[in-house]
């Protein structure tokens, strides 16, 4: 291959220089010095350039931020680093104890020492991961283990740089921060959407994590994200940064936007002082906080001062007041959500809250009622918890007209007729209709045909949808009856894919007791619960007709577990359903009752990596049906790690301490012989 002439590989490198310069004074300094033509004139010169020449192209490249082919899914990714949580402080006081504890603990005088304060971004968390000055990795926070890797996506934000600015980078750099979406351009986008028939969204907080999760990166391309960096968790090596504050500049200078609200302050008063002033101007900075962060400033305190379990000793989030406005609360009605939860929903004369218009408010459930002493008629405070989610939060009794009236919590489901269900310790009232419940419908369906359940391929969530809005199938039986003839005329169905999925749905038919008991989709009966039912009992009949007692005896079953199942198989609709399904042909081979130990009884299993066959939940449901504890760390204790691709830390040290190592197909062909009784032990 010819090399391109010296002068259009100079006039590329030019051309990356300038826009990604443009880039950086647009989307992180607020400072455009190229006009919207010039940059666009210049973009399409490089791309003209690089197809020409496809051995200039560069991973770093403007015109490579798009370009990943649509994602099936996203793969799980652990966290070098974990992303913990912060404790919180809701009022001066908790700040002030907040230092006067650090100072304490530290021994030093609580009057001067620095912290370092900005404003709590309310966003999306993510985490980003630079090798030799190249974005390699971008995983979103997820548990604060284990994320999901998200590179595709963020590499399309231009307010993150694909490679480092300067040139002394660490070998390894990550980067912690926060996506979000700014008030303008989110009311616009929601504008063009309204237009345009689209999806809009209710919040920045929740565009900017929708937008994040798009199977094509070019639908996250054309949402006006925003990154700003708010920690650097891993610098290989230790550049010796002597502050968190520095550290922050530090970022600025590799080409992150950092918080222009950060501020270096001393002692309790300073920080009381800097969120007075920033809640002041909370409503005028153009993007949602819901607080303030603040550091011990001196890296190295902050290393002495450690972690308590769940988050750093050494950080607080002060977590302003929501904002609130007072009202009549007209009426009361009751919600059924798609897993059966019954919500009162107050229906209040139209107020504005935090800039919103609010008609209804969440009252949550029955407890809250009562603590609240509300009654229909009374005048309320209303507050956007969170900025997002109204809430009654006070009621004003001295102004309660003689007519008002009490709220009375419904007994039967509102939607199906089913009994109501709530368990002593719990809060929340659902609707026992499960399979029937109108209102649980489609979730009911999507869960029951899940790869986990009866693993009905080809019937997606829209597809789910469609046949629920058009009153095909109104339980889970139904979908037996589904013909190809009719399916074809759905859009984009066809005559090949009704005919593939009327076929996939005969094999379903043909599956296990345990995939069968999951598939009903009782509540807090997951895939390991459901197999220890199945061969505790043996039979769905002996399983059905079983009272409390007789449930808590089953493995990892306890009451409230006990209670759901009971409670869900004495709803006639739900054996109605059962009997039709089993009339429509679904069956299994009829399992032993156990007798004796199961094969890993005791046993320790670790699993790392990602699987093609399963997702590491099923892997684990499997591994406890069969008696094994499932642990997140290797120990000498670990009977066997099951490695899958991308193992990472815990395949070394298991291998350091002799811990049994096996593959994924050396897995399933062990499983498959445990759940079919070959095998006695590991």
């Amino acid at each position: 291959m010819t090399q391109p002439d010296p002068t259009i590989q100079d006039e590329a490198a030019r051309l990356r220089a300038e826009l990604d310069d443009a880039n950086h004074r647009y989307y992180v300094l607020d400072e455009p010095r190229m006009t919207d033509a010039d940059y666009d004139r210049k973009l399409r010169r490089l791309q003209e350039i690089e197809a020409e020449h496809p051995e200039l192209v560069r991973s770093d490249s403007p015109t490579q931020r798009v370009g990943a082919a649509p994602a099936e899914g996203f793969p799980e990714i652990e966290h070098a680093v974990p992303m913990l949580s912060l404790d919180n402080a809701f009022d001066e006081e908790e700040l002030a104890a907040f230092v006067k504890r650090v100072a304490d603990r530290l021994e030093v005088d609580g009057e001067s020492l620095a912290l370092c304060c900005e404003p709590k971004l309310d966003g999306a968390a993510v985490s980003l991961v630079y090798e030799r000055g190249e974005l390699v990795a971008g995983v979103t926070r997820g548990d604060g283990r284990t994320g999901e890797g998200i590179t595709s996506n963020l590499r399309t934000l231009k307010s993150i740089p694909l490679k480092l600015r300067g040139r002394h980078w660490p070998d390894v750099l990550e980067v912690r921060g926060e996506v979000t979406m700014r008030h303008a351009d989110f009311e616009a986008m929601n504008d063009k959407a309204r237009e345009e028939g689209g999806k809009v969204f209710a919040n920045p907080r929740n565009a900017a994590a929708g937008s994040l999760r798009q199977l094509d990166p070019r639908i996250t391309d054309q949402r006006p994200l925003e990154f700003s960096a708010y920690q650097a968790a891993r610098i290989e090596p230790d550049a010796g940064d002597a502050s968190h504050s520095a550290l922050m500049a530090r970022l600025g200078e590799f080409g992150f936007r950092t918080s222009t609200e950060l501020r270096v302050v001393h002692g309790p008063e300073g920080v009381i002082e800097y969120c007075r002033t920033l809640g002041e101007k909370r409503d005028s900075l153009g993007y949602d906080i819901d607080g303030a962060v603040i550091k011990v400033d001196d890296l190295r305190l902050q290393r002495e001062l450690g972690f308590v379990a769940r988050a750093p000793r050494w950080a607080i989030a002060f977590k302003f007041p929501a904002q609130e406005q007072v009202t009549r609360l007209n009426d009361v009605e009751f919600q059924v959500g798609r897993t059966g939860a019954i919500t009162p929903v107050a229906r209040l004369e139209p107020v504005s809250v935090a800039g919103v218009t609010v008609s209804n408010a969440t009252l949550h459930n029955a407890d809250e009622i009562a603590r609240l002493g509300v009654m229909i008629g009374d005048t309320v405070a209303i507050r956007r918890a969170g900025d997002v989610i109204p809430q009654v939060v006070r009621v004003q009794e001295e102004d309660r007209p003689g007519d008002a009236r009490e709220i009375v919590f419904p007994e039967r489901c509102p939607v199906c007729d089913s009994q109501i269900e709530r368990l002593e310790d719990e809060a929340v009232a659902r609707c026992s209709g499960g399979l029937y419940c109108a209102a649980q419908r489609k979730e009911a369906l999507k869960h029951f045909a899940s790869r986990r359940a009866l693993d009905v391929e080809g019937l997606g969530e829209k597809l789910i949808d469609q046949l629920v809005e058009l009153d095909w199938v109104q339980t889970p039986a139904d979908l037996f009856a589904l013909e190809a003839e009719r399916l074809a005329t759905l859009p984009r169905m066809g005559e090949k894919s009704s005919q593939n999925l009327v076929a996939a749905l005969e094999k379903a038919k043909a599956t296990t007791l345990p995939r069968f008991i999951f598939a009903l989709g009782i509540r807090e009966v997951g895939e390991a619960t459901a197999a220890n039912l199945a061969r505790h009992f043996g039979t769905l009949e002996a399983l059905m007709d079983a009272e409390r007692d007789a449930l808590e005896q089953v493995d990892d079953v306890g009451p409230i577990v006990a209670a759901h199942v009971h409670t869900f198989f004495r709803q006639p609709h739900n054996r109605d359903t059962i009997a039709a399904l089993r009339r429509a042909g679904v069956h299994w081979e009829e399992a032993e009752v156990e007798i004796g130990p199961t094969p890993l009884e005791g046993q320790s299993w670790v699993l790392t990596g990602t699987m093609e066959s399963m997702t590491r939940d099923e892997g684990k449901a499997r591994l406890q049906a069969l008696g094994a504890k499932v642990a997140g760390s290797v120990s000498k204790k670990t009977a066997c790690l099951v490695a899958g691709e991308a193992a990472g830390s815990k395949l070394t040290k298991a291998e350091q301490l002799g811990v049994e190592v096996i593959d994924e197909a050396t897995f399933l062909e062990r499983l498959e012989a445990w759940e079919k009784g070959d095998a006695q032990d590991g």
